[in-house]
């Protein structure tokens, strides 16, 4: 099965379990043609089925509950209860039990693919090196969350850089379009569940963001709030594509809030799965970084390290895989990680291929 029909049989099992819209998913396609880099971000349910018949060894590693679609734009900053400013993953939309490794491998495939594009200025030389550094010393040390306070303050001129900064981020907010059509209550519900007051005005919009999500209904509510403003996001969710990949039949299972309560992390208070809805708080510092947003000159492969730690960070949450996950590092063949990243690598420039050929107009 090519990329194209992978993509249809794929698409038509989303439509099963959401509301498409129509004119993202599009947008969706076209992106998927622009670059290789977008193109891996955007099929994560291709990965999810090549995965396994490309690396065949790596796919009967020990198990963990994973990332599934890790990438190095999978990574943001929030606050936590203690209204720290924390960084790690911030996107467990594939969840499910798989690999340790294909998280790696994802990443590692993710770093080399922007490093290509020019993206981030790295060559491939150490990209796979740092990622395992960080990942095995995470696991040895039973991780650590990255609270950019005290510490890692080369992280925190990351996250504070001044594309974060509050005007832009409100001009941006300001720019999206307001729904016209209804929105669905249980949207709304999920919304009003983390609003700081009952019954509080607010304007809805559209929010397009992301790649592999895109499609999936975005709502978020703007709103004034003791002399400042406030937004909250609804985005609709759906199980991994990885139960589609794997041809699971019968009830399939949502594992964000699972993941993120099992992780050695600092969470945040405001992101929570209700019903079909993962919701979330949207401010300059709790969001996202873009690979545009990485200047981190002198530091990238640092980055990538703490990027193999958090990695860590949440495969710690299943507990009875760390001590099995470090023996079968250990007994791996030198460039394991590279020869896997180079295989997914070509896997995917392959797919991306015909994708420009076959793929959507």
């Amino acid at each position: 099965m090519n990329v194209v029909k992978a993509t249809r049989q794929f698409e038509a099992w989303l439509g099963q379990r959401t509301d498409i819209v129509q004119n993202d998913l599009r947008l969706k396609h076209s992106n998927m043609k622009a670059a290789v880099f977008p193109f891996l971000r955007a099929t994560n349910y291709r990965w999810a089925q090549m995965w396994p018949k490309v690396c065949p060894d790596l796919a009967k590693s020990p198990q963990v509950l994973a990332v599934g679609d890790l990438h190095v734009e999978n990574f943001g900053t929030w606050r936590d209860v203690e209204g720290r400013l924390i960084w790690g993953v911030n996107d467990f939309d594939e969840a499910y039990p798989m690999a340790y490794a294909n998280d790696l491998v994802r990443l590692a495939v993710s770093a080399h693919l922007a490093a290509e594009a020019g993206d981030l200025p790295l060559k491939g030389k150490g990209i796979c090196d740092s990622v395992l550094e960080g990942y095995r010393e995470g696991l040895r040390e039973r991780g650590g969350p990255f609270v950019l306070g005290e510490d890692h303050g080369w992280l925190r001129q990351i996250a504070e850089s001044e594309l974060r900064d509050p005007v832009r981020f409100w001009a941006k907010m300001d720019a999206l379009p307001t729904v016209k059509g209804a929105v669905p209550i249980s949207a709304i519900d999920a919304i009003e569940h983390l609003m700081p007051a009952r019954d509080l005005p607010c304007r809805l919009a559209h929010r397009i963001a992301g790649l592999g999500s895109l499609g999936h209904a975005r709502y978020v509510a703007i709103a004034e709030w003791h002399g400042g403003r406030i937004a909250r996001e609804a985005k609709a969710l759906v199980s991994s594509a990885s139960y589609w990949a794997r041809e699971h039949e019968g009830p399939s299972e949502i594992l964000y809030q699972t993941i993120i309560s099992r992780a050695v992390r600092c969470p945040d208070p405001f992101v929570q799965l209700r019903g079909p809805w993962i919701v979330r708080r949207l401010s300059p510092h709790c969001s996202r970084i873009e690979v545009a947003d990485l200047r981190a000159p002198g530091e990238e492969l640092h980055l990538l390290r703490a990027m193999g730690w958090e990695t860590a960070n949440i495969h710690l949450g299943t507990e009875s895989a760390r001590k099995s996950i470090l023996r079968h590092v250990q007994k791996q063949k030198g460039k394991w990680l590279h020869q896997a990243t180079d295989e997914m690598s070509q896997a995917v420039r392959e797919d991306w291929k015909d994708w420009r050929k076959d793929g959507y107009a």
